[in-house]
Order: C-alpha cells, then structure tokens, then sequence
C-alpha cells in the first residue's frame, strides 16, 4: 500500500467572487506543515483572514507547544491554543511513503504551504519546493527558518532566544548598567510570522497576475535585524554599537518610566512642540521649554541625566492618577504600567474586542486574544477553537482528495494516520 491513488483535485485558477462582508481569503486553501511558534502563528493570521488552513501533525504527540505551557480543564495546553485557532488539524505520518502521497495530494490542491522543517527535511521525503512545485505551479510555498535557506547558518536550528542574542536585540534591551535581556515575549518568532504572512499575500497577488507560484524564504535572524530600525540605522552610519537605555530611548528625550508618589508610568515626548506643553501642563515648569539645556531634542539628549533628576522630582510629588488628567490634557502620551492580565481585560482591550469567547470541544468555553486585523468593508473569519489532534483527519482525506473509508481505515490500521 506505498502509493495512494492520485486524486483528480487541483487549486483553483481563479477565486469565487466575495461577498461585501466576507473574509478577504475565504476560498483560499492553506497547508499547513509547521510546528511550534512563528510558522503556525503565520498560518493562524491566514485563517483569521479566511483561508481554510489545515495543519498537518504527526501521529505520535503532534506539534510540540501541545506539551508546552500549563493544562487546563480537558488536557489542552496554553501555548498550543495560543497560536493555532480556526485550524484543522490532520495527523499524518509522513515519513512513511503512504503518508508522503497524501501530502502531495493535499498539495497538489493547495493555494499556499507553510513550512518550518530543517533544512533538506521535506526534501528528503520528496516534499520539497521543486518537487510540490511539479505537481502544482500555481502553489505558494514559505519557508521560515531560524536562518534562512542559504547561508552559513542554515543547517543549524533557529530559536528564539539564541536568535534574540545573535541578532543583537539583546545588547540594547535592559538596564544601562544591567546584564543584556530578553524580550518578555517571543518577538523574533512573532514578527517572523508577520513577515511571513506579508510575503505570501504578495506572492498571492502576484500569482493573480501571472498565474505563477513562488518559493518564499523567512529568517528568524533576518527579520529581527529588520526590527532593528533606527537602532541599525545608527549601527550602520555611525559605526558605533548602540548600548541599552532600559525604558529611556536612545534618541528621543524624554521618554521612559517614572515613579509617582504612588507607583510607575510610562510617558513619551515626541516633538519640541510636545515639550513645551509637558513643560508647562503637566510639570507646571514652564521654563524648561526655554532652558537652553533642553530647549531641542539634540539638547534633551545632551542633557538627558540633568532633565531626568529634574523629572524625578517632580514625579513623586503627587499619584499616577492625578498626573495622567494632566498628560490626557496636554496631549502627552502616557499610561500606567499594567500587567498582562490587566491589559487583557481594561476597558480598552473589551472596547477593541481583542478577547474572544470560543467554545472548545475539551475545555469548554475558553478565552483567548483575538485578531487585531480590523476592516471596515469585509470581516475576519469566526475565531474557532484551536483543533484536537487529528480531529479532522477523516473529513479532510474524504472530502479533499476522495478516499473512501476502507482507505481511510487502512492508512489508520498502517499508523499512516491517526
């Protein structure tokens, strides 16, 4: 039982027509061959905006955030639920040449294949880009890699945190005179994904044009020296490595947290117009706007530890919600620092509906983030709950590539499926 009977299906030239409200990639069909963070958290920004994304798993565990994280009520674990909502999930062992045919069946009618595996993985399994490529042109495929496909690096694993020190995001994260730091969140793997996704929708674009597919190469390394920005700009110009300046900014005076007399806040002046009004409406020092120390942002930066102790006196004369009125009103923006729980569920967070209520299979009705994609004329597709193991194997292999289920259930009997 090596091969499985080729199946007839191919992905569409063209797309139906949406509706005014429909979800802008509804119809569009996404395989999803990723694990762990910044590859899924792609595929799941797909399937927020209407794609039918499958996620392909193997028989034995599935993808490994399932053992990431905390239980909750039913088994499933917080990390996995993170990243993997509005998802099918199949489990297919494609090591197996059975389980490889139905992959490339699945391919073969696939608009877009997300991928993470290390590199000459799927090669090996004949599932690489060319060969897919050959049996669809029209696909779309994206790669995303701790380092790329090419290069030095690009046999080694990538991960997040080795890749937040490679990158040098970690030299200028932290206090000035503290040890390099972290991000608190997986920022390189989270920005991959958002670059990943950028990458396919253009290459979708194009493929509406020309009718051709594309092969797309992500690096976790690459995407987070992109992040770098102004930073890297100073980098590269001024030949210099940029230090840590904790909650200050390296450039722009004066930004940071500050102690009230009752705990912090954080506050960023952008302009010397802005100045001038925390000078004299917030602080009620209207003078500094005038001070020839401070009176730009070059002399603001100059002078940055003399303006800071000046601050902090005035800081801790009075409560954090006695000075915010005073911020809202100048037009300064300012904020009190929050934990994550209180952020999840502030006033704002409800407004933006940015929680959303999902009924899970196991758990129950769960709470998790939503998408912070918004559109006026069309609509992000329903949040799902994120997919048990294998729950849509059947219907997928049924309904997608027409196995019966005497197949089905010999592909099961073989641990070809689960």
């Amino acid at each position: 039982m090596s091969e499985i009977p080729r199946a007839t299906h191919a992905a569409a030239p063209g797309l139906p027509a949406l509706g005014q409200h429909e979800p802008p990639l509804k119809g569009v069909r996404v395989l999803d061959l990723s694990r762990v963070l910044a590859a899924p958290f792609c595929a799941m920004m797909l399937a927020d905006l209407g794609a039918e994304v499958t996620k392909v798993e193997h028989p034995k565990g599935g993808d490994q955030t399932r053992h990431w994280g905390t239980a909750i009520h039913g088994g499933e674990r917080t990390y996995y639920l993170a990243i993997n909502r509005s998802k099918q999930s199949i489990a297919i062992d494609f090591s197996k040449p059975e389980g490889a045919a139905l992959i490339k069946e699945l391919a073969r009618e696939s608009d877009i294949l997300v991928e993470n595996y290390m590199l000459g993985t799927l090669e090996r399994y004949g599932l690489g880009y060319e060969a897919l490529k050959a049996e669809n042109p029209r696909l779309i495929y994206c790669s995303v890699s701790g380092y790329g496909r090419t290069g030095p690096s690009a046999a080694r694993p990538g991960y997040d945190s080795v890749i937040q020190a490679e990158s040098g995001l970690m030299s200028i994260t932290g206090e000035p005179d503290g040890e390099a730091s972290k991000a608190g969140v997986p920022i390189c793997d989270i920005t991959a994904g958002m670059y990943a996704t950028q990458a396919i929708l253009a290459a979708f674009v194009r493929r509406l044009r020309n009718g051709h597919g594309e092969a797309i190469d992500i690096a976790l390394f690459d995407c987070t020296l992109a992040n770098h920005v102004s930073v890297a700009a100073n980098a590269l110009l001024l030949k210099t490595p940029p230090g840590r300046y904790g909650n200050s900014h390296a450039d722009i005076i004066p930004q940071g947290l500050y102690h009230a007399e009752d705990g912090p806040l954080m506050f960023h002046v952008g302009s010397d117009a802005q100045f001038a009004r925390f000078s004299a409406d917030v602080l009620g020092l209207p003078e500094l706007a005038h001070d020839p120390r401070f009176i730009d942002n070059d002399g603001r930066r100059a002078n940055r530890e003399a303006l800071d102790e000046i601050m902090s006196g005035r800081f801790c004369t009075r409560s954090r919600h006695e000075w915010l009125p005073l911020f809202r009103a100048a037009g300064v923006p300012a904020g009190l620092v929050q934990n994550v729980l209180e952020a999840l569920t502030s006033e704002e967070a409800t407004a933006r509906e940015m929680v959303c209520e999902i009924d899970h299979p196991t758990a129950g009705r769960i709470n998790l983030v939503g998408s912070p994609l918004k559109f006026q004329e069309g609509s992000l597709a329903p949040p799902m709950a994120p997919p048990l193991l294998g729950e849509h194997t059947d219907r997928v292999l049924a309904g997608r590539i027409g196995l019966d289920a005497e197949t089905i259930a010999q592909l099961r009997a073989a641990h070809v499926i689960y």
